[in-house]
């Protein structure tokens, strides 16, 4: 898996989103999905997912919380994924997670 900038960008703009808005969501408050995010970060895309998080303190936190969910583990370890994209936004009620994570058109 390698780091996507488009990725990273849709991963920490939607971080900031969480920790304005105060509510960790796969939508956003104006209604936005990881599909419409990523894609107006100009990625092209043929599969997408996204893990959200909300409070760890540190990547090693966050990273085991994830592990230790089913469906958050599925995405980190599949395969079909290629690139990934991760964003925090510290303080606000958090930290906020999100990591991106795609396989380009």
């Amino acid at each position: 898996m390698t780091a996507n900038a488009k990725l990273n960008t849709a991963a920490r703009a939607y971080s900031d989103t969480m920790a304005r808005s105060g509510v960790m969501s796969h939508t956003g408050p104006d209604g936005s999905t990881m599909t419409s995010r990523v894609e107006a970060a100009g990625y092209a895309w043929s599969r997408l997912g996204e893990n959200i998080a909300r409070g760890q303190s540190d990547a090693d936190a966050v990273m085991k919380a994830w592990m230790n969910s089913s469906g958050h583990r599925a995405n980190i370890l599949n395969c079909a994924f290629r690139e990934i994209g991760i964003g925090v936004h510290k303080g606000d009620g958090g930290p906020w997670w999100t990591q991106n994570f795609g396989a380009p058109k």
